[in-house]
């Protein structure tokens, strides 16, 4: 699917504080409760922004959803100093800190009946652009506490881990840093 043929069909939309999902089953429990349940406290507390993702015709339908938070890459964040220099290398030597702004992923699921049409694909490049087009919040990486069984799927949309601590963890901590974007 292009993204042409997302937005066509798909739109996107920033849940109000008091908006509410009736129906929705990506297949993962902790997901479903989230957008179903707690989607509107985070809201309320200022935690996470949540987005939803519906078909056009029937904005009713939510197809799929995201939540995005404040974030940062710290040098706490590696396992020595080392990688983190390595880490750092990046920027300018004037421009080293000790942290770096993200936005994280809280969550993201797709509805079961939409699995393998590369939705989830089209919502990372959307929250990439979202932050890189007029430079937003100056926020240089997305991060992501991903679940054992979507590290492949990250991978895949760009996404390396922060470090090798979490390896064989339940959740690993993956970045993806905005400046590559223009090679994507």
């Amino acid at each position: 699917m292009t993204d042409k043929e997302f937005t066509d069909r798909y739109t996107i939309h920033r849940m109000g504080e008091n908006e509410v999902v009736d129906t929705f089953d990506c297949g993962d429990e902790d997901l479903n409760g989230f957008i179903l349940t707690d989607a509107p406290l985070y809201r309320k507390e200022k935690l996470a922004v949540t987005y939803t993702v519906s078909v056009r015709e029937d904005s009713s339908k939510v197809v799929a959803f995201f939540s995005l938070s404040n974030d940062r890459i710290s040098i706490s964040d590696f396992d020595s100093k080392t990688k983190y220099n390595r880490f750092s290398r990046r920027f300018n030597n004037r421009k080293r800190l000790k942290s770096y702004p993200a936005a994280k992923i809280g969550r993201l699921g797709v509805s079961d009946s939409l699995k393998g049409m590369s939705i989830g694909s089209k919502l990372l490049r959307f929250i990439k652009l979202y932050f890189t087009t007029d430079n937003k919040t100056g926020c240089r990486f997305i991060t992501v506490d991903a679940y054992a069984a979507a590290i492949p799927f990250y991978l895949q949309n760009g996404f390396v881990p922060l470090n090798e601590e979490d390896a064989d963890e339940p959740t690993r901590l993956l970045y993806f840093d905005l400046n590559d974007l223009d090679e994507d």
